[in-house]
């Protein structure tokens, strides 16, 4: 800990709500305990192309509310390899930053993997992706609000739904995380929820067909969240098409709408305790581990485990969803 002075914080890939919350609060705990701080700019790729600077209090003003990210994100092809990991050190060094903090996805910490073995680079990383899908993690930054997104959309479908007898289906994302699809299905009281984790287990749609959605309803809201295991929602819009054409389907995709936004009060509250305890980390002489929430506890997750392992989805709220959709 005495050889750092200076803290360097990016975020990369996919943005996230509340990612400006953590950069606000990384800035000022690390202004706080007396350590320099710099933006990195667009990501790994402002490591390599040296798009890097200074950081005071003010300049995280006033962005907690905002969605996005004010140091941008952006794929970097050159980090992938040796020469360019080389470069983005070589600047890290110039600029005096010695230690970074990274927010991002499972991509972005593997990234930061990689560096920190290869040039002994202390490395703390904060789960940023509306996926929820890291492990070590109750939630991740950007989840909730994501999850709100759904909400919000869903129950305008629903009023859509009912007054036309329609079964529709609406595709979320999560890659090949069905966190968002399944809790998004129980808030809004949707009929079903076709995730990747339950897709080699059993024909989600017959199973759904089969149960008699119809009994009592004369519309349904299936979600779909969009991983190719489940095929997203037109491959299963196609399906009910030819294998039931009495049913009357319509599809809604709704994309990248649930990454923007402002955040919700949950995700700021978790962004500003993750980015302040990111600087106690770096204190304490920790590297190479993610900052995560285990039961409204702070704890430290090593990188290996946060990206190699995979989160489970909890099989009693595919029970709770199957229940109460009747």
């Amino acid at each position: 800990m005495a050889n750092i002075k200076c803290i360097g914080i990016l975020t990369s890939g996919g943005d996230a709500p509340g990612m400006n919350a953590a950069i606000r609060a990384v800035t000022r705990a690390a202004i706080y305990n007396g350590l320099g701080v710099k933006g990195i700019y667009r990501g790994y790729k402002g490591l390599v192309t040296g798009e890097i600077s200074e950081f005071r209090s003010q300049n995280v003003s006033n962005i907690i509310q905002l969605g996005g990210t004010i140091l941008k994100t952006a794929r970097c092809k050159e980090f992938m390899t040796p020469e360019g990991r080389q470069i983005a050190y070589d600047n890290m060094k110039k600029e005096g930053i010695d230690a970074l903090v990274i927010i991002g996805g499972d991509g972005s910490l593997t990234g930061a993997r990689i560096f920190a073995e290869e040039f002994d680079v202390p490395c703390i990383g904060l789960p940023g992706t509306i996926d929820n899908d890291l492990y070590g993690t109750d939630t991740t930054i950007g989840y909730d609000t994501a999850l709100n997104t759904i909400l919000e959309a869903v129950d305008k479908i629903r009023d859509t739904a009912t007054s036309h007898e329609r079964l529709f289906f609406v595709e979320v994302m999560g890659r090949d995380a069905g966190f968002l699809a399944l809790n998004g299905a129980i808030a809004s009281g949707a009929e079903a929820a076709i995730i990747p984790e339950l897709d080699t287990e059993v024909d989600q749609l017959e199973e759904f067909i089969k149960n008699g959605f119809r009994k009592s309803k004369n519309s349904s809201i299936v979600i779909v969240a969009e991983s190719g295991l489940t095929g997203g929602a037109m491959h299963y819009a196609d399906r009910v098409k030819n294998e039931y054409p009495e049913y009357d389907v319509r599809v809604t995709i709704l994309g990248h709408v649930q990454r923007g936004g402002s955040p919700t009060a949950h995700d700021r509250i978790l962004a500003s305790r993750l980015g302040a305890a990111a600087i106690d980390a770096i204190m304490e002489g920790q590297r190479n581990v993610m900052i995560g929430i285990e039961n409204d506890e702070v704890v430290y997750v090593p990188f290996t485990k946060a990206i190699k392992n995979n989160k489970p989805i909890k099989l009693e709220l595919v029970n709770v969803l199957r229940e109460l959709s009747i």
